[in-house]
Formats: C-alpha cells, sequence, structure tokens
C-alpha cells in the first residue's frame, strides 16, 4: 500500500499518551508539515502556538470545562461536570491553531493545515487529537491572552500530540455510497 493511504488508514485520534515530551526535531517536522499546507490564494494564514507548560494546558481544560457547564447542549454539559475526563487528555504538548482574521480562507486553511501536523505525527509514530472542545476557552479575551497570539488572529482549534500510551485501534469501516460521478 502506498506510505501516504497507509498513514492516513492508520492515523486515529489518540486519548492516551506517554508523559514523555516529544522531541524537538519531531516537532519542527510537524510545524512544517503544516506550513505546507494548501491555501487559498496562498494566503498563509495560519499563526501555531506550541503549549508544553503542564499548568497552561490543565488551566485551558478546567476553564474550558467550566465555560461548558453552561452550553446548550446536555452532553457537552455533562462532559464538562466529570472529573475523570481532561479535555486535553494529558497530552505532553498541545497546539493552539489560530487564522488571520479577514484573510481569503483562514478556517479551511487552518484546518487543512492541521490535517496535515496529525498526519505528520502518525508517520513519525506520534499520537494525535483534533480538538473542538476547547473553543469555548476562546470565547473569553483574557483566556486568548495568555497564548499569546498576534494581534489580528483567532484562535480555530487545539490539537494534542504524544508518544502513544496504547496501540492504534483498527478505523472502523467507512461509508462507500458517498461518491457519484459525472462523466
Amino acid at each position: 500500500m502506498n506510505e501516504v493511504m497507509k498513514t492516513i488508514k492508520n492515523r486515529r485520534s489518540i486519548r492516551n499518551y506517554l508523559p514523555e515530551q516529544i522531541k524537538d526535531e519531531e516537532l519542527e517536522t510537524i510545524i512544517e508539515a503544516g506550513i505546507y499546507a494548501p491555501t487559498a490564494h496562498n494566503d498563509q494564514p495560519w499563526h501555531f502556538t506550541v503549549i508544553q507548560n503542564r499548568e497552561l494546558i490543565d488551566f485551558i481544560n478546567k476553564e474550558s470545562k467550566e465555560l461548558m457547564k453552561n452550553s446548550e447542549y446536555e452532553w457537552m454539559r455533562n462532559i464538562a461536570k466529570n472529573d475523570k475526563i481532561h479535555l486535553l487528555h494529558n497530552a505532553p504538548t498541545v497546539f493552539v491553531v489560530s487564522g488571520r482574521k479577514y484573510a481569503i480562507s483562514p478556517l479551511v486553511d487552518c484546518s487543512a493545515a492541521i490535517e496535515n501536523m496529525l498526519l505528520a505525527a502518525e508517520s513519525l509514530g506520534i499520537g494525535s487529537c483534533w480538538i473542538g472542545l476547547v473553543r469555548s476557552f476562546f470565547t473569553k479575551k483574557d483566556n486568548i491572552a495568555k497564548l499569546d497570539i498576534p494581534e489580528g488572529y483567532e484562535p480555530y482549534y487545539a490539537f494534542t500530540l504524544g508518544y502513544k500510551a496504547i496501540n492504534n485501534v483498527k478505523a472502523p469501516e467507512r461509508k462507500r455510497d458517498v461518491v457519484n460521478y459525472i462523466k
């Protein structure tokens, strides 16, 4: 099987990490993969905040869960109340990906960068998980200030990285009736 397809099919959301920090050279490779993502009009509207500070990671978890308690969604409120759930899975490294406001297509471009980085991580044997639940953290200006994001950018998503504490599980079967052809 083609190595790219193998990596795509092997990548799973990992929620259990070893405490060991990933190596700097691996981190740089993952960042480079993000920088080489496609963008509308080659705009490259992203900014990556790499967090390896345990206290800040735990604060993001705690503050996100506190804000989630007011969610309109019951399932989200239930997650927020569960003390056993760490939204960032106690990962040693967390990325926050921000997009430049008023760029042509920043959310899509940043999402492409995230996917590139998740695949690069998998190719290096590093686990990852795309985290949407911390978006509540980004609703408060004081929280955003703690991330030292450059002026003119807004945070969209986070993702976690770390060495896997468990082996990947097999991907669930995918729907195949999602294509139509016009020739």
